[in-house]
C-alpha cells in the first residue's frame, strides 16, 4: 500500500456548523480516558484522577455510566498510588473469563497533590497487573509485568501500556506498550496466554512510536494507529500499521493524520467499518476529529469534527458503539492553569454508503 493512498482524501477536518453537543462528565481530572463497555452494557472510563499531566501524586480510577454515557459515578480504584509516585498510564480490556484487566504504569519522584514536580525527574514504574471480577468495583493485583528488551530506550527502563487490550485469533490477549527516554520512543506488542495474568512474547510494532491503539479485525488481521516520533521537535502525527499474521509482525502503511493531530483510538463498527478518533491540536482548530474506513484500513474518508475544545491541550478520545451512535470520551483543559475535565459526546454515526 503506497503512502499517498491515505492522503488521497483531505486530512483537514470538515467542520459542521454545529458539532454534536458534548457535556462535562468528570471535573478536575486530566483523565486520558480509556472506555470499555461491559457485558451488562455499563460503560467504564478508566482515568488519571488529577488535573495535571502527571506532575504530582495521583491514582488510576474507574468511573461508570449505566445510562449510556449521560451520567457518571465513581466505581473503583484499580491503582491507588504509593507515596511520592503516581499511577496514570494504562491499557484496559476484558479477559476471556469476563474479568476486566488494567495494566498501569506511573512515575517516581512525584510531589504531593497540588505541588508540581519537574517533568524531567522520576523514573517509569513497572506496570501493575490489576484485575476485577465485579464490574470494576474491587481490584486485585497479581503477577509481574516483564522488562522491555535491554536495547535503546528499553535499557534500565519499564514499559508504558496504552489503549485497549484485544483478543487475538489464537485466544491470547494482546496489548501495546512503549518505552521512552529523552527524545527516543519504541512501541512493542505483548501477549498473554493465561488470560491476562502474565505477559511476554514481545514483538516490535513501531520502532519510532509511542502511544499506539490496536484493533483486531478478526481472522488474524490487525490495525494499529501509532503516534510517531520521527524527529525531535516534530509536530507528531498518527501513522497506520497493519498485521496479517495475528499481530506477530507489523508493516507501516502510511499517515492517518496531519502533524499536530494525536493520539488515536480505533473501534470496529457492527457494519464492518473502522472508526478512528483523535485529538486535533492545530492552531485555530482544536477539538476531536474522526475518520472512517470501509475497507479494513485500506482507504479512509475525510475527517469530520465531533467536538470542539477551547485549548490545544485536549484529545486522547476513546469510543464505544451503541447501535447507530457512538459515545466518545476525551479530556480537555477548560481554562488557564490546572483546570481540566473529562467530557462526553454522543453522536450519530454516518450511514454506510454502497
Amino acid at each position: 500500500m503506497r503512502r499517498r493512498s491515505f492522503l488521497s482524501l483531505p486530512l483537514a477536518a470538515t467542520l459542521p456548523a454545529a458539532p454534536p453537543e458534548s457535556f462535562t462528565a468528570i471535573q478536575g481530572v486530566c483523565a486520558w480516558p480509556n472506555l470499555q463497555k461491559l457485558a451488562d452494557g455499563t460503560l467504564v472510563a478508566t482515568i488519571f484522577n488529577q488535573p495535571c499531566h502527571g506532575e504530582w501524586e495521583g491514582d488510576l480510577d474507574c468511573w461508570a455510566s449505566t445510562d449510556q454515557g449521560k451520567t457518571w459515578r465513581f466505581r473503583g480504584r484499580p491503582a491507588p498510588h504509593e507515596p511520592a509516585t503516581n499511577r496514570m498510564n494504562c491499557a484496559v480490556g476484558p479477559a476471556r473469563n469476563g474479568d476486566l484487566v488494567v495494566l498501569v504504569s506511573g512515575w517516581t519522584n512525584r510531589n504531593p497533590k497540588g505541588q508540581p514536580s519537574s517533568p524531567l525527574t522520576g523514573q517509569i514504574l513497572r506496570p501493575w497487573i490489576c484485575r476485577s471480577s465485579d464490574g470494576a468495583r474491587t481490584w486485585a493485583h497479581a503477577g509481574r509485568f516483564p522488562d522491555p528488551p535491554p536495547v535503546g530506550p528499553g535499557i534500565d527502563n519499564q514499559f508504558v501500556p496504552f489503549g485497549n487490550i484485544e483478543t487475538a485469533a489464537d485466544g491470547s490477549l494482546c496489548v501495546s506498550a512503549y518505552t521512552r527516554k529523552d527524545h527516543t520512543r519504541n512501541c512493542c506488542l505483548l501477549r498473554s496466554r493465561d488470560d491476562g495474568r502474565t505477559w511476554g512474547q514481545i514483538v516490535e510494532l513501531n520502532p519510532i512510536g509511542n502511544e499506539t491503539a490496536i484493533l483486531h479485525l478478526g481472522g488474524g488481521r490487525w490495525l494499529a494507529a501509532s503516534r510517531m516520533f520521527e524527529r525531535p521537535g516534530d509536530a507528531h502525527h498518527i501513522e497506520l500499521f497493519a498485521s496479517e499474521d495475528d499481530a506477530k509482525t507489523w508493516r507501516r502503511r502510511g499517515p492517518l493524520t496531519l502533524p499536530g493531530q494525536i493520539t488515536g483510538h480505533l473501534t470496529a463498527l457492527p457494519d464492518g467499518r473502522v472508526l478512528l478518533t483523535y485529538g486535533n491540536r492545530n492552531t485555530g482548530n482544536f477539538g476531536v476529529d474522526a475518520r472512517l474506513s470501509a475497507d479494513a484500513g485500506g482507504t479512509w474518508g475525510a475527517p469530520f469534527r465531533i467536538a470542539n475544545t477551547p485549548f490545544s491541550d485536549c484529545g486522547y478520545p476513546a469510543s464505544v458503539v451503541l447501535g447507530n451512535e457512538a459515545v466518545t470520551v476525551y479530556y480537555t483543559r477548560v481554562s488557564q492553569g490546572y483546570f481540566y475535565e473529562m467530557r462526553t459526546v454522543r453522536w450519530e454515526l454516518p450511514r454506510k454508503t454502497a
